[in-house]
């Protein structure tokens, strides 16, 4: 999926940590299609990740973000795009949370430069 593609490389412009994808279609879930996910060591990386996405989903793609949360505390920040939800953890807070491990029946793709 291009977006996908977009936003993690977005996400690597910023220097996220291990960035990836994880494909939920056949988990039959009603909450999206496809979670991103990547990492950060401080808020403002966190904030800076996020701005990226929605600038480049919107210049390259012409999506404007549905609904964010976690921009004021820039810990954990979500963008919801509806079949898409980006989540963008500080490091310590990504290990806490273990999305990957939660969705572990997902089809996982990971990200590099």
């Amino acid at each position: 999926m291009r977006e996908i593609e977009i936003i993690a490389g977005a996400m690597l412009d910023k220097k996220a940590g291990e960035v990836c994808s994880l494909d939920l279609t056949k988990l039959g879930t009603t909450i999206c299609d496809h979670f991103v996910i990547c990492h950060a060591d401080s808020g403002v990386q966190v904030g800076a990740i996020a701005d990226e996405v929605e600038k480049q989903m919107a210049e390259k793609a012409g999506r404007k973000v549905r609904r964010c949360q976690g921009k004021e505390n820039r810990f954990w920040i979500i963008l919801d795009y509806s079949d898409i939800v980006v989540h963008i953890f500080q490091t310590e807070y990504r290990r806490f949370y273990r999305l990957e491990d939660l969705w572990a029946d997902a089809v996982i793709k990971h990200y590099s430069e």
